[in-house]
């Protein structure tokens, strides 16, 4: 099988897992993933992920497969209070710990360099919401999961990640959302249009450009992101089995009747440099700052 499951905390700095050590990982973050729905507590306290990053407590999943293969160790790291992410690999940094019900706050900003075949494409990354399963179950890069699109032109972008495991085990997680076609068929949301519901795929938010183009700066007439190098939020309101995205200040997507409703938390790589410097869970109802923070 031509797949590696590169599994270890952000802290870690030792060699690669054994074949046999990274089966037996696969095994039993399968089981893992299963359990996730009996034992995802809602979060009654606000959670800093970022100390959770220092104390070691997260693990991160890179893809063998890619060409851009830096260890996790120079991809995610903790620096003066910030995490910067390089870039310079594919894959994600999760949450060991399972959530459910919180309104998840990040604050970022995209830094000067993209990478590889990403280096003169749109600037791309993006949260993972009510992940669970084997890690790289997707494609060997990516988790199950519903992401929170962080890319120049379709910030909070809907897309369920599906996959499908070695013994042709099907995971998926499933939205459904208000949704009307744009003027080239894509799926965009609309509040109050006919509900569709998806197991993988996208759902571009509300007023993403219908001209977009995966090329490095992009910017659409209604994007309401900052400039390069300067602050950005995003929220997810994750509340029973509903989500709702929020992008400096503006709701720009929704999904209801969620399953899984529950699961890891995790930021990806994908090509291009990205500096958090917030990355937290807030009990649902409890968080009230307002945007534009000072910046």
């Amino acid at each position: 099988m031509n797949k590696r499951h590169d599994i270890r905390s952000a802290s870690e700095t030792g060699t690669r897992a054994s074949p046999a050590r990274a089966a037996a990982t696969v095994f039993f973050l399968s089981l893992l993933g299963a359990a996730f729905s009996a034992h995802a507590a809602p979060v009654t306290n606000t959670v800093n992920i970022l100390d959770l990053v220092r104390a070691g407590q997260m693990e991160a999943h890179l893809s063998a497969k890619a060409e851009l293969d830096d260890p996790p160790e120079k991809v995610f790291q903790l620096r003066d209070g910030l995490l910067r992410v390089s870039g310079r690999g594919y894959g994600y940094l999760a949450t060991k710990q399972a959530f459910s019900d919180y309104h998840l706050v990040v604050e970022f900003k995209w830094g000067e360099y993209t990478w590889g075949n990403r280096k003169d494409r749109a600037r791309d990354n993006g949260v993972l919401v009510h992940a669970f399963g084997p890690h790289g179950a997707c494609g060997g890069t990516w988790i199950t999961s519903i992401e929170a699109n962080i890319i120049e032109g379709g910030m909070a972008d809907i897309i369920a990640i599906s996959s499908r495991l070695p013994d042709g085990t099907v995971l998926k997680p499933s939205v459904t959302c208000e949704i009307e076609p744009d003027r080239d068929g894509e799926k965009r949301w609309k509040r109050g249009a006919p509900r569709q519901t998806l197991s993988s795929g996208r759902v571009n938010w509300a007023k993403r450009d219908v001209d977009w183009e995966d090329r490095l700066g992009f910017r659409g007439k209604d994007d309401v992101d900052a400039p390069v190098g300067e602050w950005n939020r995003l929220e997810v309101i994750a509340a029973g089995n509903t989500l709702r995205y929020i992008f400096n200040g503006q709701v720009v997507n929704e999904a209801f009747e969620v399953s899984p409703c529950e699961g890891r938390v995790c930021i990806q790589s994908e090509g291009a440099e990205i500096v958090f410097r917030r990355w937290e869970l807030w009990p649902v109802g409890s968080f009230k700052e307002t945007w534009p923070a000072a910046r």
